[in-house]
């Protein structure tokens, strides 16, 4: 029997939507309309997808129905992925976020494969931003595109580019869904096993506290600081896996500029860039004039095609090596700008930025001052050790400006601008972590008014 098309209520949608962390906005649509709506599987339970335009963005939203009243134990502690309750051929149904049921998580791996792959488990991950990712029998992983770009995303063309290329240290495309101006869907092999490099840096800095600790303990003048721990000396030292990174990062960069190819580097206009966000965003600190006024007089190097959200969290180690994911750029930016060409450096100033994030976030689970010392040697030893992986391959590679000066005006002007994007998040998003890019800005010579 072939059902007729359910229809989701424009109102359940606009309560939906800003509970989804996917969702630009935190409020209810001002308009919204839904655009695209498909039964992708019309038995018991039935899924349909929907595309729907909010506020000038489109999302898609996999709506699943079970005739009520099932027992919808998938949904257990998951109240924001409940619609509510709508009518498929006169039988009233729950709807929900279909990501959530395992049996329609098959069919859909099923779907985006054109029949052609089945699997026996499947399980979600992660909290992430513009998607949701599900996992099929530890072996492979679909994302599902839930902010919606025109044309080819991000994710999906870069990463194809570099397997094109060669470039091994990232999971091959297997299957992409592309339908109605959209890429909706894409999958790839699971790293399964892997570490992401947010995690491995943490161990590494409370397992140095740990050293910390236990060389404070013999100190009898409790007035005088205790002695500093060396990082290097820490079992979970993490200097050499932040000298891989780095040599990954250039292969990468090496493998973007083949695959996209490269063009001159525009000094002025990225100064002119950074300056307007800073002013945008800052409000009661200067920008660091200086620094821009050394990123005009350098000689920027080649603009190439670029991770564009590059940070401990976007990389997995396996027993293989480093693997880098998630191309899709920093999700609040333009596609125009994420897909433009810019120095390799941004996503190097990206990931020093993250390792100073790292510093900070293992600070938080510690009380007493006597801890910034050994973080700051910490973040120092995995800078530089990021960097001596990173610049000789990549300055042997022809992508980065030919001389020093112009290398560290470059890197400086991009962290004033990450460390810029970084407070003006922690702004909105989580107060309590604002003084962390603060930190970054002291230290690039911004100060108050």
């Amino acid at each position: 029997m072939t059902r007729s098309r359910p229809s989701v209520p424009l109102e359940l949608l606009a309560r939906h939507l800003p509970r989804q962390r996917w969702f630009a906005g935190t409020d209810a649509a001002s308009s919204l309309d839904v655009v695209v709506s498909e039964v992708l599987r019309e038995q018991w339970p039935v899924l349909v997808r929907l595309l729907v335009e909010a506020d000038g963005s489109c999302y898609q939203v996999l709506v699943g129905a079970r005739p009520e009243p099932d027992q919808l134990d998938f949904l257990r502690g998951h109240d924001h992925a409940v619609l509510g309750t709508i009518e498929v051929d006169g039988v009233a149904a729950t709807a929900y976020d279909a990501a959530l049921d395992p049996e329609l998580g098959l069919h859909l791996y099923w779907h985006v494969t054109g029949g052609d792959e089945s699997a026996a488990r499947v399980r979600a991950i992660g909290v992430e931003q513009s998607n949701t990712s599900l996992v099929y029998d530890e072996r492979v992983i679909l994302k599902l595109f839930r902010r919606l770009l025109p044309g080819p995303n991000p994710e999906v063309e870069v990463t194809s580019g570099l397997s094109r290329v060669g470039f091994p240290w990232v999971a091959e495309p297997l299957a992409t869904e592309s339908a109605h101006g959209f890429d909706l869907a894409f999958v790839q092999p699971f790293l399964a096993g892997a570490v992401d490099g947010w995690a491995l840096a943490l161990t590494s800095l409370r397992d140095l506290f740990g050293v910390h600790d236990t060389q404070s303990m013999p100190v009898i003048d409790l007035s005088a600081p205790p002695p500093a721990a060396d990082p290097g000396e820490a079992g979970g030292d993490f200097a050499a896996e932040a000298h891989r990174l780095g040599e990954t990062t250039a292969a990468m960069h090496l493998a973007l500029a083949e695959a996209f190819g490269r063009q001159e580097g525009d000094a002025e206009a990225w100064a002119d860039d950074i300056e307007a966000q800073a002013r945008r965003s800052l409000g009661d600190v200067v920008p660091a004039l200086a620094i821009l006024d050394e990123l005009r007089h350098a000689e920027p190097g080649p603009a190439i095609r670029t991770h564009g959200d590059y940070h401990l969290g976007q990389v997995m180690r396996t027993d293989a090596g480093w693997y880098v994911l998630d191309f899709e750029g920093e999700p609040d930016r333009p596609l125009e700008e994420r897909q433009r060409r810019t120095s390799p450096l941004r996503d190097v100033a990206g990931m020093l930025r993250s390792l100073h994030y790292a510093s900070a976030v293992a600070l938080t689970e510690r009380d007493g001052d006597e801890f910034d010392q050994p973080a700051e040697a910490w973040e120092a030893r995995n800078r530089q050790a990021f960097l001596d992986g990173y610049l000789p391959a990549a300055a042997k590679g022809g992508i980065l400006p030919a001389d020093q000066a112009s290398a560290d005006a470059v890197l400086a002007a991009f962290e004033l601008e990450k460390a810029v994007y970084e407070l003006s998040y922690e702004r909105s998003h989580r107060p309590d972590w604002e003084h962390i890019p603060r930190t970054a800005l002291r230290r690039l010579g911004v100060g108050r008014r």
